[in-house]
Order: structure tokens, then sequence, then C-alpha cells
């Protein structure tokens, strides 16, 4: 295991994966805003590590989420 990494990153990376495999980009859209959600009490307790966490990990879902839709576009019907 790479030092560093907490249950909290190991759990980023499985859902990361996982939203992968099931290749939904809005998912990770609510995958984002789930993070997002989940760290504003936590900013307010200032448990500052794990929610910047969240918010990274927001972050990135966006991130995958506008590369997807670059890459793949979807068919308007």
């Amino acid at each position: 295991m790479v030092m560093g990494m907490k249950l909290q990153d190991i759990g980023f990376f499985f859902v990361f994966m996982s939203l992968l495999a099931l290749r939904r980009p809005v998912l990770f859209v609510w995958a984002g805003l789930s993070c997002l959600v989940l760290a504003i009490p936590l900013f307010a307790r200032w448990t500052f590590f794990t929610a910047e966490r969240l918010t990274w990990y927001a972050a990135a879902f966006f991130l995958a989420f506008i590369l997807i839709s670059l890459l793949w576009p979807r068919k308007v019907q």
C-alpha cells in the first residue's frame, strides 16, 4: 500500500473506478455533488483535512465528467 493513503482515498478510487466501469457520465456529477454536500458539515465542525479531501474528490469527479463529455459526446436523439 502506498504510504499516506487513508481509507477515504481507497474509497474514492473504488468509487471512481466503479463509475468508469458503469460508463454513465452523469453519475460523476452526482458523485461530485455528494462530496461537496458531505464536506459542508465537516468544514463547519473544523475537520479541515477530510473536508478538503472531499472537495478535491468533487473536483476530480467534475473533471472526469468534463473529459468524458468532450472525448465521447452523446448524440441527441
